[in-house]
């Protein structure tokens, strides 16, 4: 097996399976063989995907992963071979196994590079983003201070005026972030499972409610993607890149 994905979740199709390859027709298209043993997740996200039992049995043989996802594009299951990827089932206990340093460090570099992204379209749209290169620098193990905090009372004032509050319920900006949101928090989610990780276990976010911890974590850093669609006049200003954010020696502080 190897590490390749396939991700089915811009056009309808019909799998089914003949002597070890996985077949993919889409409708008006050339049928797409691909050998199940190359095959390390199978994402269906679209809703009209057909595929036969044949598939499902295949690639778990083959000890490949499946991941069904519901309307919204968010998985709602994932089907693990019971004997032929091991993989899968390390990763699982690694990561149960983190030790709560570990996930305080992570938690750091994600908040770091979040601060990071932020700065950076304000520079884009021609902003003061000075005081975000102070912030990166002050977020440490865990993020104690909140840094993440400070950084949005600062960032949301300059992005939309001073009269903006980040508030879910409201009429304006809001509710494109939200969508926005919603769709990155998909698009995260699914990537967490076809990376064979498991996205109830987070790093930092903890709620009974949500099964996608892990995914509300690792897309912090990606949201002033969602912000620069929502600014008006943004897209004319250039594309904002996510450089990551380097290490240095007060990085497990």
């Amino acid at each position: 097996m190897t590490d390749r994905i396939l991700d089915i979740s811009q056009r309808s199709a019909y799998l089914k399976v003949r002597y070890g390859q996985l077949l993919l027709d889409f409708a008006g298209e050339e049928t797409v063989s691909v050998p199940l043993s190359d095959i390390a997740v199978l994402v269906v996200a679209h809703p009209q995907v057909t595929y036969t039992q044949a598939v499902l049995a295949g690639l778990a043989k083959a000890g490949g992963v499946f991941v069904g996802c519901d309307e919204d594009h968010v998985p709602a299951l994932m089907l693990l071979p019971l004997q032929s990827n091991y993989v899968v089932v390390e990763r699982f206990a690694r990561q149960a196994e983190a030790a709560w340093p570990v996930k305080k460090r992570l938690w750091q570099q994600i908040v770091r590079a979040k601060v990071a992204a932020q700065g950076e379209l304000l520079r884009t749209l021609g902003r003061d983003a000075a005081a975000f290169d102070v912030l990166m620098d002050k977020v440490r193990s865990g993020d104690p201070s909140n840094v993440e905090a400070q950084a949005s009372r600062r960032y949301w004032p300059a992005l939309f005026g001073e009269s903006f509050r980040r508030n879910r319920e409201a009429a304006d900006q809001n509710r494109l972030l939200n969508y926005g949101y919603a769709v990155l928090r998909a698009t995260v989610a699914r990537a967490v499972c076809a990376a064979g990780l498991h996205p109830a276990l987070g790093l930092h976010h903890h709620n009974k409610y949500s099964g996608f911890p892990l995914a509300d974590d690792l897309m912090e850093p990606f949201r002033p993607l969602v912000d620069r669609a929502v600014t008006p006049g943004a897209a004319a200003r250039g594309k904002v890149s996510l450089t990551p954010v380097p290490r240095r020696p007060s990085w497990a502080r």
